[in-house]
């Protein structure tokens, strides 16, 4: 029995070494296992380190409009008014020009309701007055040629008398020359006869003939020069009268003018008044037109920003926002200034919008799913308030690339995570930039030519 048990505890000891031994031996060739498959890990990881990888600049923001008339607007009232009914509900679709709102009128100027007939009487009564005016103008112009006809009557008379005084006294002149000869002549003759009575040649009946001849002669000389002194006073009279007749045309003639002045005035004054009458009817006309708020394109109507019936508001208020009904979308995508310069105007961009599953890989867009394209329509020349610039992001055309189109159920608003794409470099080059920091390579991708050569 002894020598049973120590064989049997020998036995175990045997036992239990050759187990060691072969744990040992499995060790040791699951090491080789392992270290095959880390050998091969490493070389999978050589091998991608060189896969290219498309470099892309991400950035978020919201849909947008691209045009201006396409993004959400404010419609507002022109004048201020009394709310009496709303034609529409929030969420209702309108046409241009359907009914939003009716107003009533609130300004004390406006509460008559004949104020255009009103305002027309008064025009009436203007058109009346400048239609009197202008006659008054025409029988002061009548008067003016009037009093043109008489004067060339009343000179051509006044000028004929003094030309006629004028001969008058020439002719007195002339006379008085005459006479005065005659006289001249008498008073010799008498010297002689005096002569000739103290030589007895003549009688004293001849002297006294001849004194009274003398003093008939004298006589006739005082009547000429009185005579001639009335010539000239009726030249003198004429020219004055002439003189008088311009005076006093110009005097008729100067009133006339300033009646035609002031019937012009009142005619200018008239059809001032008549203008702002009708200036007045054209703006009552239309601001019973603004009584009703239209829409002013198509769309739907989003919010009401004024509440019931009965409230006053004021002119230039928001009333409702209005969402155009098809609008041009784009999406705004802000990104860092470091990254702006690699951007360009035409670059690619891969589009994320909030409610669309997707699965995007950065560096190889072309894998991706459930991902739009687009391209960039606009660049910001400045940046926004978190000193992130905005780039504009329009739809591509879907033909080329064999993308599906942008979903019609887009609404602005929504956010969205873009990625704009750049050239392709090798995976390590990717991660020796990422850890170092440093910005997308700013190299043109080569074409084909320059792959080939």
């Amino acid at each position: 029995m002894g020598n049973i048990n120590k064989h049997i505890v020998e036995t175990k000891k045997w036992y239990t070494v050759l187990k060691h031994s072969n744990n040992e031996l499995l060790s040791v060739g699951a090491s080789k296992t392992l270290g095959r498959i880390m050998l091969f890990l490493l070389v999978c990881f050589v091998i991608i380190l060189f896969l290219p990888w498309r470099q892309t600049i991400p950035g978020t923001g919201t849909v947008t409009a691209l045009r201006p008339e396409d993004r959400p607007q404010t419609v507002q009232n022109q004048i201020g008014g009394r709310i009496e009914h709303w034609a529409v509900r929030e969420g209702q679709e309108v046409k241009k020009g359907d009914t939003i709102l009716v107003l009533s009128e609130t300004t004390q100027s406006y509460f008559d309701p004949e104020l255009p007939t009103r305002l027309n009487e008064q025009l009436s009564a203007k058109k009346g007055s400048e239609d009197a005016a202008s006659q008054k103008m025409t029988a002061t112009h009548e008067q003016i040629h009037a009093l043109n006809d008489g004067l060339r009557a009343q000179l051509s008379s006044a000028r004929n008398k003094v030309t006629q005084a004028i001969n008058y006294v020439h002719i007195d002149s002339a006379d008085l020359v005459a006479i005065e000869k005659f006289y001249e002549t008498s008073k010799a003759r008498l010297v002689r006869y005096e002569e000739g009575y103290k030589n007895g040649l003549f009688s004293l009946t001849d002297i006294e003939s001849r004194r009274l001849k003398l003093q008939e002669d004298l006589a006739k000389v005082v009547s000429q020069q009185n005579k001639l002194n009335n010539s000239q006073q009726n030249l003198l009279n004429s020219r004055i009268e002439l003189d008088n007749i311009n005076a006093k045309y110009q005097e008729s003639l100067a009133k006339a003018q300033s009646d035609l002045s002031t019937a012009f005035s009142s005619k200018v004054s008239a059809q001032g008044d008549i203008a702002k009458l009708r200036n007045e009817i054209s703006n009552v006309d239309f601001r019973r037109g603004l009584y009703i708020v239209r829409a002013p394109q198509d769309g739907f109507v989003v919010k009401t920003l004024k509440a019931g019936v009965g409230e006053n508001i004021k002119e230039g208020e928001s009333i409702a926002t209005l969402q155009p009904k098809q609008p041009m979308l784009a999406v705004d995508i802000y990104v860092d200034a470091m990254d702006v310069p690699l951007i360009l105007d035409s670059s690619d961009v891969r589009l994320e919008f909030e409610g669309w599953p997707s699965v995007q890989f950065s560096g190889w867009p072309s894998v991706a799913v459930g991902t739009f394209a687009g391209t960039v329509a606009v660049i910001d020349r400045v940046s926004s308030s978190s000193g992130k610039y905005r780039i504009l992001v329009i739809p591509k055309d879907p033909l080329p690339t064999k993308d599906d189109p942008w979903p019609k159920q887009l609404r602005q608003g929504s956010g969205v995570f873009g990625r704009v794409i750049l050239r392709s470099v090798p995976l390590w080059y990717e991660i020796w930039r990422q850890l170092n920091g440093f910005p997308p390579s700013l190299e043109k991708e080569p074409t084909g030519k320059e792959k080939k050569k």
